[in-house]
């Protein structure tokens, strides 16, 4: 784009906004634009075929600055040359030609447009303006001669100058002085001041580059042209001299004398520390290695190898603790107390190793925090979710470049004791690939028999992790691998029933989002009806993580509406929940009110808590094939052919006609067929919906059940009854089937469950579906 000098300045400029540079009038300048911001600034610019306004920012943090955030004085500079850049933005050619201040602000968006004026240099044709104008000729062509940065063809643009303003801006831009001194020198209209900045500008860089050819002398007149290093060495021997700190290398050294002396380190990590120091004192300070070997010494030096904090054993108040903080999960808090109390009679007691193996959202993390606070200790949490580097664990041996400790000591190290409460958080999403198993890594560490001497790969050293507290969490235990299993104690956290997670909402829920939110109790409320409505109609899940969400949007629409519309108090009720979290999102199972045969009602387990499942089957001509679809996993396969196998081998019992399995191919179905299904837990089911298609008897529509079935026709028991059971009441279910095995899980299931619901326990097949097929069932 082309612009004629000729044209009149105009009034108004869109403006570019720089982030760490300056353009002066009279010079050329290319700058990399890239921010959306700037971008539309320049295309406005080239559209309405007009100049640009170049001022700089004060911050160059900030991604889109306002009026506010760039200084007032700025240049308008004509657009040479614009090209496309590699990464998505531009190059252009600036030539600065005036100078310019800000009146006032004319749009901010899309593109920030100002009003400007052209403010004059004030010049004085005084003896001091002149002599000051010779003098700063004079020392532009010293720094020219003696920077090699510089390019040789400046010294014709310093000797044809005539104006001193226009040589205090050629100058100042081409100095590498702070941005905040260009900008005074742009602002200064006052050529005589100017000129004095400029020149003092111009003698800092003189003795700048006086400095450095003073210490290149001495380093030439003492090095070995042969030997770099002897010279890289010689040169940081010269800047120290020149900033007087001779000795600071010496310092260093001292002062790690100190360290270890007050360290209390044990015996072996006092040797090597002593050993590592020695050889550090051999290795120069400019060398790599002497950063290496230091680091090294840093990291012995702050772990806490005999500091820990003093355990509080106060069995009531960890009770109440653990009260507080989470509702429910008594098996936890039953075992962590044991622990304190063991511990409080034995206190040399090694740790145990728990592991809390749970739903999603039900606390197990925050259960670790609330032990932590129970017995007065330090808690630090390590995620293992997605490692797959077993130097994760266990560190990196130190001829490697950029070698740390692994995640363990790391940890130890920040919690800065040596019996913190260390959550290894995520243990089921271990993975492992070509650079090792980070689980077998693991088990040293939660083996109470030998982590007393756990050696990290960095360290080469052993640490005692005997006194820390392990706990970890996962969410299924089958991803977790059989030995690392074995070395914990696992603890299987259940998901919350609605009543719980609507008394859990109510002590700690609500009132913690109510103060995140500024509310109050005179300034909001949620009615028990709404809240049913929230657990019922907006979540899905085995924990609370989604209901606080979703308690959280409440609070938020509140706090618009008494901020807003200067309301007194929100209260939320049953019928104003969709008005804040929109249309329900789930719809409860209800029973299928169906009286065909062939269709049988199941209870699932998911990691999100309990789901009834349907059973679907139906006949077709064809050779005795079995078809199964609904995303069927390997073990619901086997269960659904050995229902089958069951069925045609008791045939005559059924009084079923053995050439209907020759001459009929069986469709079984189970909907929802994009989620994957799987577990043995569903073959009593399948085998109640493939008896009632083959003897026209319907299943009870008002049954669940649940077993697993063979071929012997026995019944075995399955897991996750408490969650099944939920999930039935959920669906309106009346009557559950439960194997008889299961019958030692009746004390998990709460009363408030049980309430409404009759429980059968049955042990083999011909009573299951004696019962499931009768004509008089209530």
């Amino acid at each position: 784009m082309m612009f004629s000098p000729d044209e009149s300045k105009p009034s108004s400029l869109p403006v570019l906004a720089l982030r760490n540079a300056t353009l002066f009038p009279g010079t050329i300048a290319p700058m990399a634009v890239g921010r959306p911001f700037s971008l539309r600034a320049l295309e406005a610019a080239e559209s309405e075929r007009s100049m640009i306004g170049v001022f700089t920012q004060f911050d160059p943090e900030v991604e889109e600055p306002t009026g506010a955030d760039i200084h007032h004085m700025g240049v308008a500079a004509k657009i040479l040359k614009m090209a496309d850049d590699r990464r998505g933005g531009k190059t252009v050619l600036l030539q600065g030609l005036f100078r310019i201040r800000i009146l006032r602000f004319l749009d901010l968006s899309p593109i920030m447009r100002v009003e400007v004026e052209y403010p004059q240099d004030l010049d004085e044709d005084d003896p001091e303006t002149t002599a000051l104008f010779a003098k700063i000729k004079e020392m532009a062509l010293d720094v020219i001669q003696k920077n090699p940065g510089l390019p040789q063809e400046a010294k014709h643009f310093v000797e044809e100058m005539e104006r001193p303003g226009m040589l205090c801006d050629l100058v100042a831009s081409h100095l590498s002085a702070p941005i905040e001194e260009k900008i005074t020198i742009l602002e200064t209209l006052d050529v005589k001041q100017r000129s004095r900045r400029v020149a003092q500008m111009l003698s800092t860089e003189l003795n700048m580059l006086e400095t450095k050819r003073r210490i290149d002398q001495q380093v030439r007149g003492e090095m070995d042209k042969n030997q770099r290093d002897y010279y890289l060495r010689k040169q940081m021997e010269a800047i120290r001299r020149e900033l007087g700190d001779e000795d600071s290398a010496e310092d260093e050294l001292d002062e790690l004398r100190k360290k270890i002396k007050e360290a209390n380190l044990p015996e072996e990590a006092l040797k090597t520390a002593e050993k590592e120091l020695k050889r550090l004192a051999k290795i120069p300070s400019s060398s790599p290695e002497y950063t290496v070997s230091k680091t090294y010494l840093d990291t012995i030096l702050e772990l806490p190898w005999s500091k820990f904090s003093e355990d509080h054993l106060d069995i009531k108040e960890a009770e109440k603790i653990l009260d507080e903080d989470h509702y429910g999960l008594e098996k936890v808090k039953k075992r962590i107390l044991e622990y304190l109390a063991v511990r409080k009679l034995k206190p040399d007691v090694k740790g145990p190793i728990l592991c809390l193996i749970g739903p999603p959202g039900v606390g197990k993390t925050s259960l670790g925090r609330s032990v932590a606070r129970a017995m007065n200790r330090e808690f630090v949490r390590m995620s293992l979710g997605g490692i797959h580097d077993e130097a994760e664990i266990r560190g990196h041996r130190r001829t490697y470049i950029g070698a740390l400790p692994g995640r363990i000591i790391q940890s130890i190290k920040k919690a800065g004791v040596a019996n913190p409460v260390l959550m290894l958080d995520e243990l089921d999403k271990v993975g492992k690939d070509f650079r090792g198993d980070p689980s077998s890594a693991l088990l040293e560490v939660l083996d109470p028999e030998q982590n007393d001497t756990f050696v990290d790969n960095y360290l080469s050293i052993p640490y005692d992790l005997s006194r820390v507290l392990f706990i970890g969490t996962a969410n299924v235990h089958d991803t977790i691998p059989g030995p690392l299993r074995d070395r914990m104690e696992v603890i299987d956290i259940p998901g919350y029933t609605q009543e719980e997670k609507k008394l859990i909402a109510k002590s700690h829920l609500i009132s913690e989002e109510m103060e995140n939110h500024g509310l109050s109790p005179d300034t909001f409320k949620i009615t028990d009806a709404a809240l049913d409505v929230v657990i019922d109609k907006y979540t899905r899940e085995a924990g609370v993580r989604n209901l606080k969400r979703n308690i959280a949007a409440l609070c938020r629409g509140a706090a618009r509406r008494i901020a807003g519309d200067d309301m007194k108090k929100v209260t939320i009720d049953k019928r104003q929940v969709p008005i804040y979290l929109g249309p329900e999102r789930f719809f409860p199972e209800v029973a299928e009110a169906t009286k065909s045969p062939g269709v049988a009602t199941g209870m699932a387990w998911t990691p999100s808590g309990g789901d009834i499942l349907f059973i679907e089957t139906t006949l077709m001509k064809g050779k005795g094939q079995l078809i199964l679809t609904g995303q069927l996993g390997e073990v619901m396969q086997e269960s659904a052919k050995a229902a089958m196998s069951y069925l045609r081998s008791r045939a005559k019992e059924f009084d079923i006609d053995p050439m209907r399995f020759e001459e009929t191919d069986v469709h079984i179905h189970i909907p929802a067929g994009a989620i994957p299904k799987d577990g043995p837990s569903a073959g009593i089911t399948l085998l109640a919906a493939l008896a009632s298609l083959f003897t026209g008897k319907p299943v009870h529509n008002d049954l669940a059940m649940t077993g697993e079935v063979t071929l012997r026709g026995q019944i075995l028991p399955v897991g996750g009854i408490k969650e099944k059971v939920l999930a039935a009441r959920r669906a309106g279910i009346k009557d559950v089937m439960l194997p008889e095995k299961n019958r030692r899980d009746l004390e998990e299931i709460p009363e408030e469950i049980r309430k409404g619901l009759t429980l059968h326990f049955v042990g083999n097949v011909d009573d299951a579906l004696k019962f499931a097929l009768s004509p008089n069932l209530n």
